[in-house]
């Protein structure tokens, strides 16, 4: 009888935790989203290394991996400093495309 009653407790049990393991596996889920970011950055830079090899490859993939993306200001900077020269309506239109690049 006592055994009985044991193993209902236990299958009991497992029936309770099954939703936290489902709410466990959800919560996991943004994570694998995150990794296909990063996933997608390493492809990118593979392209790019083209046919690199040794140190210098290592080298390239460090460098391109830590790469942050331009803020708005540095791409101002740049833009401001490439359309030396350039005057009115030329240089509206220039700095109108750099910028949105």
């Amino acid at each position: 009888m006592k055994q009985s009653l044991i193993a209902a407790c236990v299958a009991s049990l497992g029936l309770l935790a099954a939703p936290a393991w489902a709410a466990d596996a959800k919560a996991s889920a943004p994570a694998a989203k995150a990794s296909t970011a990063q996933q997608n950055k390493m492809g990118e830079c593979n392209k790019q290394a083209g046919d690199k090899k040794g140190d210098e490859r290592k080298a390239f993939m460090k460098t391109c991996l830590s790469a942050k993306p331009a803020t708005q200001q540095d791409k101002m900077t740049a833009c401001n400093k490439s359309a030396e020269g350039k005057k009115g309506d030329e240089r509206k239109a220039y700095m109108k495309e750099c910028l949105s690049k």
